[in-house]
């Protein structure tokens, strides 16, 4: 099925503008989700709009939007009212500023969208600003679903990737949390070299593809379980045991994992061919 765009409008750098489209880049389908049942009959329970002055349920026609400037006061908001907000954001993705890309930290990442051309012409042009990005990120801003978002643009295979990011105020100093107080400012070197070897065992080319959900999958599991009336034993779970010595605790994890590369690679060692020699004639 052929990935729906969910904005249309253009892509700015200077005096370039380029007709885009834009998709969304994750979905959440596949996350089971349950709805709220009366448990002595299960019934699902609706949902009402209730208005405590009037005493009576409001239908969705009925329903306005509200700013509370004081307590208890509103005032109404319509669409047309919204409409009149017209910043250059809203049909524009306006890049102001470009950087190398591994100057955008992670931590400010809020959601995930694909650009594609909206056209064959825009596509030429298109194809030239993502040439002209590589190994860069622009950062500007869009209004979207109602809201003007931070973004950050980057060339990500045949066409380009959106970030929308958190903005500095709205992401937490380290410093907030006090347990971090308790770190060591130094550490044992022989101790960090052993760290060292036992994060080196398990390096290896990443390739997400190659995780998925368990816990959806063991959920689905009980579900289909209950479905068909059989019974389901939740399996035991171990805690982890407290490290008392880390020395210790790094040269087993080590001898551990070194075991079983060894065991892995003699599985994997080809069984070596038997020749069977045909039976000599028995003389006399």
């Amino acid at each position: 099925m052929a990935a729906r765009a969910t904005w249309k409008g253009f892509l700015r750098v200077s005096l370039v503008n380029i007709p885009v489209k834009v998709f969304p880049a994750t979905e959440s389908s596949a996350t089971i989700s349950f709805n709220q049942l009366h448990s002595s009959c299960q019934t699902r329970i609706q949902q009402k709009r209730w208005c405590p002055t009037c005493n009576k349920d409001v239908a969705n026609t009925e329903l306005a939007k509200g700013y509370e400037f004081e307590k208890g006061r509103y005032v109404v908001m319509s669409e047309d009212d919204i409409d009149k907000v017209r910043t250059t954001s809203t049909r524009i993705i306006d890049l102001v500023q470009f950087d190398e890309d591994k100057a955008l930290d992670p931590m400010y990442v809020d959601r995930t969208y694909y650009l594609a051309p909206d056209g064959q012409v825009a596509a030429d042009a298109f194809a030239v600003m993502r040439e002209g990005m590589k190994g860069k990120i622009g950062v500007g801003k869009v209004a979207l679903y109602g809201r003007e978002y931070l973004v950050a643009v980057k060339p990500h295979d045949r066409g380009l990737v959106m970030y929308t990011l958190h903005h500095a105020a709205e992401i937490r100093s380290a410093a907030s949390i006090e347990e971090l107080n308790a770190i060591p400012s130094k550490v044992k070197p022989q101790e960090v070299q052993l760290a060292k070897q036992v994060i080196g065992t398990f390096e290896k080319k990443l390739d997400l593809s190659e995780y998925h959900d368990e816990y959806q999958e063991g959920l689905q599991k009980i579900i289909d379980a209950k479905i068909a009336g059989e019974e389901v034993v939740a399996p035991t779970v171990e805690m982890p045991a407290k490290v008392v010595n880390l020395m210790e605790a790094l040269r087993k994890s080590l001898d551990s994992v070194s075991g079983e590369k060894k065991k892995s690679a003699k599985a994997d060692l080809p069984k070596k061919a038997v020749r069977l020699e045909p039976k000599k004639k028995r003389v006399g």
